[in-house]
């Protein structure tokens, strides 16, 4: 019971979001995942548990922007200001593509190679046991679900 509270009120929250105009955020991320095949809710997920929206999120390991993009990533994918919600989304949906592609679309290695390198999970696959990745990749998934039951149900007017 505990664990279906924060579950509604998550939903809640984002059905309200939904029914409110999309942000440039927003709108940015839809084009891109959208021209790239990748699912919109996935690169919103990600986005949620980055940096919940905050174009200058900057972590302590250096990584830039709503997609948390590291600076070689950010050069290599497009984003020559990687504080540029625009290019941040592109560049970061352009890495995603990439992921999705190496991984033949499982999200679940997606999510882990985007948290721990694709390197790293491509050797390891699903034998990862390191507390955090799960854990983020377990975020993610969950994000990624609200996300999907919100955008499969809209709200009534």
């Amino acid at each position: 019971m505990k664990l279906l509270l924060p579950l509604f009120i998550a939903l809640h929250l984002i059905v309200a979001r939904a029914q409110s105009v999309p942000s440039y955020s927003e709108s940015c991320v839809q084009r891109y995942a959208t021209h790239y095949g990748v699912p919109p809710e996935f690169i919103a997920a990600l986005i949620d548990v980055e940096s919940g929206w905050n174009p200058h999120a900057l972590s302590n390991k250096g990584a830039m922007g709503m997609m948390q993009l590291m600076p070689a990533t950010a050069r290599r994918f497009g984003a020559l200001q990687p504080f540029d919600g625009n290019q941040n989304i592109a560049a970061g949906t352009r890495y995603v593509t990439t992921l999705m592609w190496e991984f033949h679309g499982d999200l679940r290695l997606v999510a882990a190679a985007y948290y721990a390198g694709d390197h790293w999970v491509g050797q390891k696959r699903l034998n990862y046991r390191n507390p955090d990745v799960v854990a983020y990749v377990q975020a993610v998934r969950r994000r990624y679900l609200i996300r999907k039951f919100a955008a499969a149900n809209p709200p009534r007017r």
